[in-house]
């Protein structure tokens, strides 16, 4: 059995690394490489997790490698069967800077070769097109990976902070039980519009004179828009994904949401939200009905300088299945010291 390696490179292959928590105290520049047996391969959201046993300086150790989501893994092929235990493996991953071993994966194979995971790639699927925003739409992938730390990423090059902002952001521990995620505490919009690179979202129009909903695989989120006339409750009133209201402006949707819960870091990266944040998302069909263009503006002046205004296209995805699993308390908190 090969002892550790590790490599101070950044590899071309990594293609598992799908933040859910914070990519913060793992060492992305480098990647570990480790040919042990499984001893642990868990299948729940919000995180997969394969536990290798390899030899390192004579000692058997035991490392956790944390994966994606599984509702995102089983969509490249993976399922709860594509390990079992005593199974021997190599393994690549990110290491974490403090010497935990713990990493986040970036290839697996058998160690005599074999590919974990078979991937059937099958024909091209057609581009799809309907005449409503009802269904389920996804981003381009493409857009993961312009952002280094993917939706770590996405925030840190986007937010303008407030001196409070900042303060809050570089005392952040997101390894501490300070992580809301620790507890299965989710992340109000727009997380769910800025994963829809990764993560699936659905919209219900099937009740539209009334409410529309938003559902997303990020964190099972569910959200309710009242298209009935109706304003904010008083300020008071606070739920954790915010109370929306809905209005039709010709063929766009516009979506106004206020009333959030304070949240430590609904962004990831440690900068938190308050009573004052506010988001609008305009949401347009496409003239061939293959995409909807959505944009949406988020304000919050006690923590940011400056809105942060976003836009994108989501594809109409009608052959992708929602994938639903709820978060598990003793999974989501296994990256904490």
């Amino acid at each position: 059995m090969k002892n550790l390696w590790l490599f101070i490179i950044a590899f071309p292959f990594c293609g598992f690394v799908w933040a859910h928590h914070s990519d913060a105290g793992m060492n992305l520049d480098a990647v570990v490489a480790l040919e042990g047996k499984v001893t642990e391969f868990s299948w729940r959201q919000p995180h997969a997790y394969i536990v290798v046993e390899v030899q390192e300086e004579g000692q058997t150790v035991a490392w956790e490698i944390e994966m994606g989501a599984p509702n995102v893994l089983s969509r490249n092929g993976w399922s709860k069967d594509s390990l079992a235990v005593g199974d021997q493996v190599f393994v690549r991953a990110h290491p974490m800077i403090n010497g935990r071993k713990y990493g986040k994966l970036s290839s697996v194979e058998r160690s005599d070769g074999r590919a974990v995971v078979q991937r059937d790639e099958g024909q091209e699927i057609e581009q799809a097109s309907t005449n409503s925003l009802d269904g389920v739409w996804a981003a381009d992938r493409a857009l993961f990976r312009q952002f280094q730390g993917g939706f770590d990423g996405f925030f840190n090059t986007y937010l303008r902070l407030t001196e409070k902002g900042q303060q809050a952001k570089d005392s952040y521990d997101p390894l501490s039980s300070e992580n809301p995620e620790a507890s299965c505490v989710g992340r109000p919009t727009p997380a769910a519009l800025v994963s829809t690179w990764i993560y699936l979202m659905e919209i219900d129009m099937s009740q539209a004179d009334e409410i529309i909903t938003f559902r997303s695989e990020w964190f099972d989120e569910e959200r309710t828009i009242y298209m009935d006339g109706r304003s904010h409750p008083d300020a008071s009133q606070t739920l954790v994904t915010g109370h929306s209201i809905g209005r039709w402006d010709d063929d766009t949707l516009i979506v106004d949401t206020a009333n959030f819960d304070n949240h430590r870091s609904p962004y990831q990266v440690g900068v938190p939200s308050g009573s004052q944040k506010h988001v609008v998302e305009k949401y347009r069909l496409s003239d061939d009905g293959t995409q909807i263009h959505m944009e949406f503006m988020l304000e919050d002046p006690e923590y940011l300088a400056e809105p942060l205004i976003h836009a994108r296209d989501l594809n109409y995805s009608p052959h992708l299945e929602m994938f639903f699993g709820g978060c598990d308390p003793e999974i989501t908190k296994r990256f904490l010291n």
